[in-house]
């Protein structure tokens, strides 16, 4: 039978027990060891499918073995054709990983994602650019202009928004990236100015959280939604 695997970290950590994993019903979680690396895995169902059950299982899994020290943490569906291929694999790339489970240690992940509140920033925009304004005020004098000074308007207005997307998403790179070992920008979105991971010391937890918030208290025009701690999916490179 094919081997489901979690995650992977130091042999000499402690871990709870015991730990179900994907299934229905869930699949008892085991460790597979080579020298002084574990993996955490279990049986690979016959199908494996992405339903919330099983994500929200693999991450609990993930959540629970970090309790008393730093997980690679492998994404979903990470199948091994059998526990000797894992013991291989820990085996080959042994010094790597421990490597990254050191740089690992005693931190977590933090997604941030900015967006623009829609009215705001359009004002924000406005309100920056003395000639924007002028021609505002003068369409307003004059009962909103003619169709093709509105359509004018409306593109001089998009390209100031596209313009300040830009300086905002370094604004928030730049600003909270003091209060990060590392960070990853993550997929573009629909809707989003900046996506970004970042690997944050728990002693800086606070501190970072703190900066977040005062990006939108600075910057009324600006979202920022941040999700954490989260296992450091995008910093463990686990192959």
């Amino acid at each position: 039978m094919s081997t489901y695997v979690y995650g992977i970290t130091r042999a000499d950590q402690q871990l709870p027990a015991p730990l179900e994993g994907i299934g229905e019903p869930p699949l008892p979680v085991r460790t597979v060891r080579s020298g002084k690396l574990v993996a955490l895995v279990s049986d690979a169902p016959t199908e494996l499918k992405a339903k919330r059950r099983d994500l929200l299982a693999h991450q609990r899994v993930v959540i629970r073995a970090g309790g008393d020290g730093p997980v690679l943490p492998l994404r979903f569906g990470g199948v091994s054709p059998d526990d000797d291929t894992v013991t291989s694999v820990l085996e080959q790339r042994q010094e790597r990983y421990l490597e990254r489970l050191a740089q690992l240690e005693g931190k977590d992940e933090f997604n941030v994602k900015a967006s623009h509140e829609e009215e705001a920033v359009l004002y924000a925009v406005v309100s920056a650019d003395p000639e924007l304004r002028a021609l505002h005020q003068a369409q307003r004098a004059a009962g909103g202009g003619t169709h093709e000074q509105k359509l004018a308007f409306g593109e001089r207005v998009a390209r100031a928004v596209s313009a300040q997307e830009q300086v905002d998403a370094a604004l928030v790179e730049e600003t909270l990236r003091p209060y990060a070992a590392a960070l990853t920008h993550g997929p573009e979105g629909t809707g989003w100015l900046a996506n970004l991971s970042f690997l944050v010391a728990r002693e800086q937890r606070e501190k970072f959280l703190a900066a977040v918030r005062a990006l939108h208290e600075q910057h009324e025009h600006l979202q920022v939604q941040v999700t954490g701690p989260l296992p450091s999916y995008s910093f463990a490179d686990a192959d």
